[in-house]
This record gives C-alpha cells, sequence and structure tokens, in this order.
C-alpha cells in the first residue's frame, strides 16, 4: 500500500463536513419524527445560488481525495473507485442531514442530499479523469524530484495554510491567537464549579502588540509555512521557488480574507508598515534558510512556531475585531466559517506537532 496525501485530506474533509453540517452543536432535541423523514418532505419553495455552491463544493474535495487515495493504494482499481467514493460520500451527506433532525439551528433537505451526492461524484470523476490523461501521474514525478519520500503529512500541511489564511486574524499571518478564547471558555465551563479555582486566570490585562512586536509575528509567521516546506523539498533552488510562492500565496489570501471581512474596497487596509518590514525580512531569513539541512530547517521551525505564539497570544483581540468575528460566525458564512475557523486556529499546533515527531525522528535515525 503506497502512502499518499490524499488520504488524510479525504479525512480531513470528512471532520470539516461534520463540523459545517452540524454546527453549532448545542440544543440538540427530538422531534419524534425519524431522521430520514426528510426525503419525503415537500421540495423547498427558496433557494440560492450560495446554497447551490455550497453544497455541491463542499463535497467536491471529499469525492476527490477519496477517488485519489484509492487509485493511488489500489492500483487496480482505476476507475471503478468512483463509485465507491460517491457511495461514500452519499452515506456522509445523508448522515449529515439525519442528524440534523435533531438540531433547532438545521433544516434537513433532500435538495442538499442530492447536491451532495453530486459534488461527491464530480470530485470523483475529476480525479479519474485528472488520472487517465496521466496528470496525476505527473504530479507523482513532480512530488518525487521535490520532496522527500516521507513527505505526505508535511503536504497535508502546506495545502491547509492558504486555508488557514481565509479565516480573519487581529495580525496579519498570525494563525493561532486561541488562549484569550480558550481562557474565556474554560472560565464560562467551570464556572460555579469545585473546578473554578482550579483554572489559571492571568494576573495582568492584555496590551495590543506594539509595531515590533507586530514586525516579529508577521515576519515569523511567513517563515513558519516556508521551514515547514524545507523540511521535505529536496534543494536549496527548489526551495526558494517555494519560498516565492509562499510570499504571493500569503499575499492573496490575507487580501481575499480582508476582501471578505471588510469589504473589497478595504482588501489590502492591513499592509501597514510593520507588516511590509516582516514581510521583507521574513522573505530575507527564509533565503537563508534554504540552504541549511532538513533537521536544522525542523529544529528552528520549533523555536519559531514557540516565539510566534507566545508573542501573538499575550495581545487581546480588538473590539472591532471580535464584533467582524461575531458576524463570520452568525452571518452568512456560517458553513464557511465553520470550514476555515479551526484551520485557523489549530494549524500552527499541528505544524508544531509535525516538527517535534520530525526532529525526534531523524535523531533516533542518527543514533
Amino acid at each position: 500500500m503506497r502512502k499518499t496525501s490524499a488520504w488524510p485530506l479525504s479525512q480531513l474533509c470528512v471532520a470539516l463536513i461534520v463540523y459545517a453540517s452540524l454546527y453549532p452543536f448545542d440544543q440538540w432535541r427530538d422531534q419524534g419524527i425519524a431522521p430520514w423523514a426528510f426525503l419525503g418532505a415537500p421540495w423547498p419553495k427558496y433557494w440560492t445560488w450560495f446554497d447551490v455552491a455550497s453544497n455541491v463544493l463542499g463535497y467536491a474535495p471529499l469525492g476527490f481525495f477519496l477517488t485519489l487515495s484509492g487509485m493511488r493504494m489500489r492500483m487496480g482499481w482505476r476507475g471503478a473507485v468512483v463509485w465507491p467514493a460517491t457511495l461514500a460520500a452519499a452515506l456522509l451527506s445523508l448522515t449529515m442531514e439525519g442528524l440534523q433532525s435533531y438540531l433547532p439551528a438545521r433544516v434537513p433537505s433532500q435538495v442538499d442530499l442530492l447536491l451532495n451526492i453530486a459534488g461527491g461524484w464530480m470530485g470523483a470523476v475529476l480525479a479519474s479523469g485528472l488520472e487517465q490523461m496521466g496528470l496525476l501521474h505527473r504530479w507523482s514525478q513532480f512530488r518525487s524530484r521535490w520532496f522527500v519520500r516521507d513527505a505526505h503529512m508535511a503536504l497535508v500541511l502546506m495545502a491547509m495554510w492558504p486555508v488557514a489564511l481565509l479565516f480573519p486574524v487581529a495580525v496579519p499571518l498570525g494563525l493561532g491567537q486561541v488562549w484569550e478564547r480558550v481562557e474565556d471558555a474554560l472560565t464560562s465551563a467551570f464556572d460555579a464549579t469545585p473546578f473554578a479555582d482550579w483554572i489559571p486566570l492571568r494576573a495582568f490585562e492584555l496590551e495590543p502588540l506594539l509595531p515590533g512586536a507586530e514586525l516579529l509575528c508577521v515576519m515569523l509567521g511567513l517563515l513558519i509555512p516556508c521551514l515547514l516546506g524545507f523540511g521535505v523539498i529536496r534543494h536549496a533552488g527548489q526551495r526558494i521557488v517555494y519560498a516565492m510562492w509562499v510570499v504571493v500565496v500569503g499575499l492573496v489570501m490575507s487580501a481575499l480574507s480582508a476582501a471578505l471581512t471588510y469589504g473589497p474596497v478595504n482588501a489590502w487596509m492591513w499592509l501597514s508598515l510593520p507588516v511590509v518590514l516582516g514581510w521583507g525580512l521574513g522573505f530575507v531569513l527564509a533565503l537563508v534558510f534554504a540552504t541549511l539541512p532538513a533537521r536544522t530547517c525542523a529544529a528552528f521551525l520549533l523555536l519559531i512556531l514557540v516565539v510566534q505564539q507566545s508573542v501573538l497570544n499575550q495581545s487581546p483581540e480588538s473590539a472591532y475585531f471580535a464584533q467582524v468575528l461575531h458576524t463570520w460566525e452568525l452571518g452568512r458564512f456560517i458553513r464557511f466559517h465553520g470550514l476555515v475557523q479551526w484551520f485557523g486556529w489549530l494549524w500552527p499546533y499541528a505544524v508544531l506537532v509535525w516538527a517535534l515527531a520530525r526532529v525526534s525522528r531523524e535523531r533516533h535515525g542518527e543514533i
């Protein structure tokens, strides 16, 4: 069985679909009807193209990665894997729509089910078609030239980074700013319980980041995906090309996030002087790190992650920024928000776990 990045990506798609389908996970109740009763309900009178697109596109990646992983791990399946992948997407959608019968904030629909199945089928057909045209074989050749053999988990994290940037952040590239929310959640959960005094509370108020600290967070935020890639990319020239890709993708996705959050007119409002300087210094340092061994890059990645998260989580979210997030969470972007918020919160910590495993494994291999 071949290792492939498509399998963990398919499982990630499942987790995101479950979250987006069952959000906000509260006020569960039994209405006294079967969870499959929606299949015989009248068709909805009102729909929007946004709903159609979100239902189709939400399941297309699942069908794509399931088909791709099937072809990679069981090469004899080839085109026949389209139907098992479509069936898996259909069963997942049927389960999610049935569970929505118990959530007052969600309405199950046979139209959503059909659109989800269509999305899964389209993704599966796309993967099969790309394989038959030889394009996926070219990707395999490209991967073998650029990346080491066990790079599949790093590739998953690299693919997640642009998506994580879509979630609004208080500091550009400042993913993982969760401590204030975690503290509030713990305080609320254990309030009026014997464990209330066990929660470590801050002895000081969080202060907004100074321009120098903001510059540092942006610089380190750019270095993190660069060093992640340097840990699995073979040659220095390839690493430099990848670092340029990180710069461009980071700019585009940050601008897109700002456009979705504040409006297209304000797509570049986040480009202040500290941000521009941090971006430039981060790229210069990335060029230096591109010449270092992979294990050294992984070790520096650990250090940089700890420093950035320490600085970033010592600053609060502004009141205006919190209001913007509230709009995301309760407005028409509820599904979109559900798909990207956990990327933005947890991506740095997933990279931290990967870097720890990488350094430990390489050290063990040298003993």
